[in-house]
């Protein structure tokens, strides 16, 4: 039965080759969507082993938050981005979920995330899911939620306005472009349901950060006692 199995698979390889989502090369049946190569050679940050970071830094004074954490640094033209962009316009969203696997695990070995008690994952337009299929931000915390057994709320943030894409703006066009934009989707009571709360959120890549701080202070208008921490698949560093 096996070497039937693996019959066929040569056989749809021939046709359909499984290929590396970050370097396109030729994916043996024992790997599933990185090459071994790749998973040695991919930039990981080890964010996780320190409590104050680089993506930390982003934010002093800017935002209070508890610790952050990626899974790889990102750079243009790289595989990391390769990556990304496989999972965000090519329906690879399973790579998604692996790769919060993977970073879950990670954040599982330290102290610093032992408390989170809910993950948020920033938020699509509704009519941009639509047309993608899914929210790679939201796939990727099934992925966290898996290893960490953390709650995932999807009803507490939503995106009002469609915007243009971040890739090519500076830090200043980036936070322009993030004004007023989300919206904390609960009453101002619900302070019950996560005052004095860890949470935990979550987005594909950090940039300038300006995405993952106008989330973070549209919830704390509704609810200021509360800490948050932050966690993307990948960080660019500038």
């Amino acid at each position: 039965m096996k070497t039937l199995i693996r019959f066929w698979n040569d056989f749809v390889n021939l046709f359909f080759p499984r290929l590396c989502l970050a370097c396109d090369a030729p994916l043996p049946h024992e790997e599933s969507f990185i090459c071994m190569d790749c998973q040695l050679t991919l930039p990981t940050t080890d964010f996780h082993l320190n409590k104050k970071n680089l993506l930390t830094e982003k934010f002093e004074g800017r935002l209070a938050i508890e610790t952050g954490v990626a899974l790889f640094y990102f750079t243009k033209m790289s595989r990391t981005q390769h990556l990304i962009h496989k999972i965000k316009y090519q329906d690879k969203k399973e790579a998604a979920t692996e790769l919060g696997k993977m970073l879950g695990q990670k954040m599982q070995a330290t102290t610093h995330f032992k408390d989170i008690d809910c993950i948020i994952p920033v938020p699509m337009h509704p009519h941009k899911e639509i047309l993608r299929g899914y929210n790679q931000a939201e796939v990727f915390a099934q992925g966290l939620n898996e290893m960490t057994f953390t709650p995932i709320r999807t009803d507490v943030l939503k995106k009002t306005k469609m915007t243009e894409t971040q890739t090519r703006k500076n830090r200043l066009e980036r936070l322009k472009n993030t004004e007023d934009i989300f919206e904390c989707t609960q009453p101002t009571n619900w302070s019950d349901s996560l005052k004095n709360k860890h949470i935990l959120l979550v987005d594909d890549v950090m940039t300038t950060g300006a995405t993952l701080e106008a989330c973070a202070l549209a919830i704390l208008e509704k609810t200021p006692d509360m800490r948050i921490s932050i966690a993307t698949i990948a960080f660019a560093k500038q």
